[in-house]
């Protein structure tokens, strides 16, 4: 789900600067969108407007510091800021220095299930979770699409052995109270072989990085 920013001319008519007047874009992640739009609702930010790169940039990380950096300059001059709602998510620091140069602050930490869980109880729990395998509220809806048919597994299921036979549980790190994604999440555990783990936890640090930005 992806809210394109207003253009100039809806800017205007609803008397706001179209180069800023305290307006801040979003410029997330496409599996951020619901968490993000259900925040925005909840605190009244109506001055935060959201657009969402393609969330299967994922699959392809290397891509997203080019991604992210042509969306700021297509963006910026609408905006008082422009704040990036990706973590690092395996670029490999390389979207954290395309983002010091370009002058725009992202979301800490190396990737949403840290900042979901919080960094801090994230961190605190990995060498305890080192042989685990995670899923947010997103990746449940798409699981299919982003873990199961990617990783091959519906062409070549004796691959599932070999990719995840160091991996001992899935922990779903659960956004909402949903016992329907619940019974999703717990069916990919079962079709990875694994055992299966819930942990709310709400928005964690993304609520919070949302509201110093708001």
């Amino acid at each position: 789900m992806s809210v394109t920013p207003p253009d100039d001319a809806t800017l205007t008519r609803e008397g706001l600067d179209a180069r800023g007047g305290g307006r801040v874009l979003l410029l997330a992640c496409g599996a951020l969108a619901r968490e993000i739009l259900a925040l925005r609702a909840a605190n009244g930010w109506d001055h935060m407007d959201l657009h969402c790169l393609p969330a299967d940039l994922h699959l392809h990380p290397e891509r997203i510091p080019d991604a992210v950096e042509a969306a700021v300059h297509r963006f910026r001059d609408r905006y008082e800021r422009v704040f990036v709602v990706y973590a690092d998510c395996g670029t490999g620091g390389l979207l954290q220095a395309r983002c010091a140069a370009l002058g725009v602050e992202m979301v800490a930490g190396p990737h949403c299930y840290a900042f979901f869980d919080g960094l801090e109880a994230f961190a605190g729990r990995a060498e305890d979770e080192m042989r685990a395998f995670y899923l947010t509220d997103f990746l449940v809806r798409q699981f299919d699409a982003f873990v199961w048919q990617p990783m091959g597994f519906d062409r070549h299921p004796e691959l599932i052995a070999m990719m995840f036979g160091n991996y001992d549980r899935l922990i779903y790190l659960a956004q909402t109270d949903d016992p329907a994604l619940d019974a999703r999440a717990r069916e990919a555990a079962d079709r990875l072989g694994l055992a299966y783990e819930r942990r709310f936890t709400g928005y964690g640090d993304l609520a919070q990085a949302l509201a110093a930005q708001a």
